[in-house]
């Protein structure tokens, strides 16, 4: 790392989600150029199997080899945990005073207030924080969210550039008076399009291997199965579907606290046999491959870096009109915009698309298209740029 700018990234946890991978590629892709250290949390909330705790791993050892340096911080974590929380800000200090990184560039809201904090405390030239979506609606009280506003003010004083995914959390920071717009920048998280473009699969044969009937069209998800990502409205706009159209299949791909709950859901309304659960997978552009729409009904999103991924695999999409989804999903060309929370609306646009196969392949094909805006390519020649910026503004001031 001698002679080489040094930058450390801070993130609560690495798993399968899409901030981690977005925070894990960027560190992967520049560590030939930066000298590049990953600062996280166990991971421990993230209850992964042991399949795909080996699959982060075996991501965070290619990354080590080509250069990243690895420190895990036990006492980070993603909740709100004010003993827990302590231990980290020491801890993340630490290792910024014995690091002495030139830039800290946080992630995710938890780990943006600490490792901010921190990196101001050890006198880190330069401050970044990419928020990965933001927490004013959808995830917390009305009294706790103005709390954490105020938090998210006072950090973002002290930072020099905060990167937003979309143009649509862009304004939202904005639009709430969170931070000075020339701090502001918009940078769209890389997708490695590739494998969804280029998978090849028989669609027969893998919808067997997943226990699906073969001949009914497939609607799915994938994502975490937590109440701000509104899996519960999915299953009850299906229950809508399936109304009228018994023959269509419903598939989660992803884990969180309401697995349980969908389950119990879906047997209390008689159509457990049409929902899958499979948890989180390695073979997603194969999975992709095999629904006939996709579906993203969020109740806040910071961009969904799956949207790409179903863009790229050539698929429809119905998604809520909040946060950054709009950036992705132009309604009534790549797919439809409804809003959250509101089953009968995903219901319509869903039934709409299942109904018309040629609609179905359009507007497929208008989403592959379109999916090259957000390559790593793109996304890692920005973040490059706007490190480089950053540092020598510093330097020369």
């Amino acid at each position: 790392m001698q002679g080489r700018i040094k930058v450390v990234h801070i993130i609560t946890r690495m798993d399968r989600g899409g901030s981690a991978q977005n925070t894990l590629l960027t560190c992967q892709e520049l560590s030939q150029k930066y000298g590049m250290v990953l600062a996280h949390g166990l991971s421990r909330e993230s209850k992964m199997t042991d399949q795909e705790r080996q699959s982060v791993e075996r991501q965070i050892t290619e990354a080590q080899e080509r250069g990243l340096k690895d420190i895990p911080v036990a006492s980070l974590v993603r909740r709100i945990d004010p003993v827990r929380d302590f231990f980290a800000f020491f801890s993340i200090l630490r290792v910024l005073i014995r690091e002495k990184p030139a830039i800290v560039h946080t992630h995710t809201y938890k780990a943006g207030i600490l490792g901010c904090w921190a990196a101001k405390m050890a006198g880190v030239p330069v401050i970044v924080h990419t928020p990965h979506g933001h927490v004013f609606f959808g995830h917390f009280s009305p009294l706790v969210t103005r709390f954490f506003m105020i938090i998210e003010r006072l950090t973002a004083s002290i930072i020099d550039c905060m990167i937003a995914l979309t143009e649509g959390e862009r304004n939202d920071y904005i639009s709430f008076s969170i931070v000075n717009p020339n701090k502001m920048v918009t940078i769209h998280s890389g997708v490695d399009v590739t494998p969804f473009v280029k998978a090849r699969v028989n669609i027969e044969e893998k919808k067997k291997c997943l226990g699906l009937n073969t001949k009914g069209l497939v609607v799915g998800t994938i994502g975490w199965l937590l109440p701000i990502k509104g899996p519960l409205c999915l299953l009850k706009a299906m229950g809508i579907v399936w109304q009228t159209r018994p023959q269509i299949q419903l598939v989660y791909v992803g884990k969180g606290d309401l697995e349980q709950d969908l389950r119990k859901e879906a047997y209390r309304i008689g159509v457990f046999d049409k929902v899958r659960f499979l948890g989180w997978r390695d073979d997603i552009p194969e999975i992709m491959q095999i629904l006939d729409i996709f579906v993203l009904p969020s109740l806040n999103e910071g961009m969904g870096r799956v949207l790409v991924e179903a863009m790229a695999a050539g698929k429809p999409i119905v998604g809520s009109n909040v946060g950054g989804i709009p950036d992705l999903v132009k309604d009534g060309q790549n797919g439809f915009l409804v809003e959250s929370c509101d089953s009968n609306s995903l219901s319509f646009a869903i039934k709409k698309l299942l109904d018309n196969k040629k609609m179905r392949e359009e507007m497929g094909e208008k989403g592959r298209a379109m999916a090259g805006d957000y390559s790593v390519e793109k996304m890692i020649e920005e973040i490059d740029g706007l490190y480089a910026s950053l540092f020598h503004e510093k330097i020369s001031a």
